[in-house]
């Protein structure tokens, strides 16, 4: 683990968060907020079927859980890592909270090309705005890396 690009191992947690929702009966979509040296500071997986919040997307339930963490609605410095392009709720979440970047394994059109193949809805997914059209009209403008491990997180899909 330790000769693994920092990265690398930022989205394997994700990774191994997003693989724990499924036993919980949720999407396999997980997400974390890390800080120096690797830190995680907050994690969560989309928990739409455990709670009755549509808001319990996993990039929102990881941001809220560092910024509590951190006492503070401002992230700086920090990267938020999630198997799955975040939607625009959660991609303004992350500039709003300030955070250095986002990195996303899956992509939105992955998704959509999962739910064409298997004749599912996939009805949480259905505002077709990428995080790089939110991230170029928010402020600050953040760091986006995309499709980071895609191959990795497009087992999750």
């Amino acid at each position: 683990m330790d000769d693994m690009h920092p990265s690398e191992q930022a989205m394997g947690e994700a990774i191994k968060i997003a693989e724990g929702a499924e036993s919980s009966g949720n999407y396999p979509v997980g997400s974390i907020v890390i800080g120096g040296r690797m830190t995680v500071i907050g994690a969560g997986f989309t928990e739409l079927h455990s709670q009755p919040d549509p808001t319990a997307h996993a990039e929102i339930l990881a941001l809220r859980r560092a910024c509590k963490a951190v006492n503070s609605r401002y992230l700086p410095g920090y990267f938020l890592y999630t198997t799955l392009e975040p939607c625009p709720m959660c991609t303004s979440a992350a500039i709003w909270a300030k955070v250095e970047g986002i990195v996303y394994g899956a992509s939105l059109e992955d998704a959509f090309d999962f739910a064409g193949r298997s004749g599912s809805d996939h009805s949480w997914r259905r505002i077709n705005i990428k995080s790089s059209y939110v991230v170029a009209r928010g402020a600050p403008v953040l760091t986006l890396h995309e499709r980071f491990m895609r191959d990795e997180c497009l087992k999750l899909v």
